[in-house]
Formats: structure tokens, C-alpha cells, sequence
């Protein structure tokens, strides 16, 4: 069985395509690789195709992380039959989600920083819009992922790989 995840912002050019990566790499890094399948989307269709932000695979490169590859595409209805957990960065987003859900979703759909681990990170909800701000936001945004990651995969391992 392969628990499939699937972040979601807005655009899906900052926020979800960071979780994306850094996930993967989580994943990747405990050898769930065939385990575990990660995607993201965004709810709006402003950017569908580009490369994530330029910020964004800086920011990630630098810790490790490779982005390159990821292309921004919009969630879909069929994504709710795909995936067992879709994690909205934002309460918009998850309203959003809310709105397309279909009555007999079995998964999981809530914030993604609902599974911060870091007393610190508990202080945010949400995964702030780095968009509009400077390269101090997407470090911010790769803390905050980073913990949730962690703390993501430790509930998938307990909740389907024990």
C-alpha cells in the first residue's frame, strides 16, 4: 500500500512546492521511498506549469533541497480520490479544499502545520505567503516545513507502516 500525500497553496510556486521537496527528501531519507508518493497543487491555475519561484529553489537549495523538477499544476476533484492526505498551507486554501471535497473523501485534509513538532512553530497555523516578501520569508517557510515534515511522517508511520 502507498500513502499518497499531496501539498496545496495557493499558486503552488512557494509554499506547496517546498513542502514538496522537502517531504520527499524526508521520505527519501528514512528509505520510504516506495511507501510514500508526494505531490502538490495549487487551488488557483495562475501558474500552471512554471517552475517553482526562483526565491523558493534558492532557499531550498541551500539547505539541501531540489525543486528544479517540480512544475506548479491546480488541484483537481480526481485528487480526492488519489490522495490519502491533501494539507492546505493556509486556513483560504483549506476553505477552498473544503468547498471541492467530496462527500465520501476518506482521507485526511487539514493544515499542514498541524503536525509541527517544534514548541516555537505551535505560535503558526499557517505557512506564511513568502511571495510578496523578501528571502527572510522563505527561510521562515522552510523552518516551519522542515518540522511539519517530521512530524508528518512520524504520524503516517504510526497511523499505516507499523
Amino acid at each position: 500500500m502507498t500513502i499518497k500525500v499531496m501539498f496545496v497553496c495557493l499558486g503552488n510556486i512557494c509554499r506547496s512546492p517546498t513542502a514538496h521537496g522537502v517531504f520527499e527528501k524526508v521520505v527519501s531519507d528514512a528509505s520510504l521511498d516506495d511507501k510514500i508518493m508526494v505531490a502538490s497543487s495549487g487551488t488557483g491555475d495562475w501558474h500552471i506549469g512554471a517552475s517553482p519561484d526562483a526565491r523558493a529553489k534558492s532557499a531550498a537549495k541551500q539547505r539541501g533541497y531540489d525543486l528544479s523538477l517540480l512544475r506548479a499544476q491546480q488541484v483537481k476533484p480526481a485528487d480526492f480520490k488519489t490522495y490519502d492526505y491533501i494539507l492546505a498551507m493556509d486556513q483560504q486554501n483549506l476553505n477552498d479544499l473544503y468547498g471541492m471535497c467530496p462527500a465520501d473523501f476518506s482521507g485526511v485534509l487539514r493544515l499542514f502545520l498541524t503536525y509541527s513538532t517544534e514548541p516555537h512553530h505551535r505560535e503558526y497555523r499557517e505557512v506564511p505567503d513568502p511571495y510578496y516578501g523578501g528571502s527572510d520569508g522563505f527561510n521562515l517557510v522552510l523552518d516551519l516545513v522542515e518540522d511539519a515534515a517530521h512530524g508528518l511522517l512520524e504520524n503516517i508511520k504510526m497511523q499505516h507502516l507499523s
